[in-house]
């Protein structure tokens, strides 16, 4: 396996974020401070957050129009909630697997005042909303580095860096289009230190389609990494050649 996409070398990124002792409380990354409680993955220690802020426009360079409400998925620390109320998107809903992850949220939203804007829950995906709750658009930055299907999660920090058997990946491509209004947007932040072959065959087998909206390539300490954004959509029905057509109707 590529040393990239070694769910070792990431479970042993997710043990040093947890233990260093120079992990703060707080820390400043998109121009603001935020508050940072234990158990809940550091976006000081990695680009996704900052990368995911630039892919939805939310660094605070202007020029793009907000949902009216967006759901986050794995909220973490809470930034891209908190910068998405920021940023004019009225109504976000900001969940994580993590009680920690949830509170923390809860208290960078009450530091930067949009507390009213966003609301934190406690979620396995889609489980604890609202069965009719829909949104303009849904984001995942993912756990996106791939753990064998039989790997026992030590805490719940671990599934913030890996997922085993792409499980989650499977059910968040087969549930996220049934989350959106009519012309909302299901959105996956993914990196080539997991496996897009894999996650491509479970897309078809969901009935999905992958379409690359955007890319950033980056350093991670020794590695190279592309991160993309992809739009998941339901797969569009194949035209059969029109003889194929004559020969079902005559039959």
């Amino acid at each position: 396996m590529s040393q990239i996409r070694s769910h070792l070398k990431s479970l042993e990124r997710s043990r040093r974020s947890l233990t260093r002792p120079d992990r703060p409380r707080e820390f400043t990354l998109l121009d603001r401070d935020w508050d940072l409680l234990d158990q809940v993955f550091a976006p000081l220690y990695s680009p996704s957050t900052r990368i995911g802020a630039e892919f939805l426009g939310l660094t605070g360079t202007g020029g793009h129009k907000p949902p009216s409400s967006l759901l986050e998925i794995g909220c973490g620390a809470g930034l891209i909630a908190v910068q998405a109320a920021l940023s004019g998107c009225t109504s976000v809903l900001a969940t994580d697997i993590n009680d920690h992850a949830v509170e923390n949220t809860r208290l960078n939203a009450e530091r930067h005042g949009v507390a009213d804007h966003v609301t934190a829950l406690r979620s396995d995906l889609f489980s604890a909303l609202d069965p009719d709750a829909r949104f303009e658009q849904v984001f995942w930055s993912s756990n996106y580095v791939m753990a064998p299907a039989d790997y026992a999660y030590r805490s719940l920090h671990e599934r913030a860096y890996v997922d085993a058997g792409y499980r989650t990946h499977r059910r968040y491509l087969s549930e996220v289009v049934h989350r959106l209004t009519d012309d909302g947007t299901a959105l996956l932040h993914f990196s080539d230190r997991g496996n897009l072959g894999a996650l491509r065959e479970i897309a078809v087998e969901c009935g999905r389609e992958l379409h690359t909206l955007d890319s950033r390539t980056v350093d991670e300490g020794p590695d190279r990494v592309e991160h993309l954004l992809l739009e998941i959509r339901p797969a569009r029905a194949r035209r059969q050649p029109a003889g194929t057509r004559r020969a079902l109707v005559q039959a």
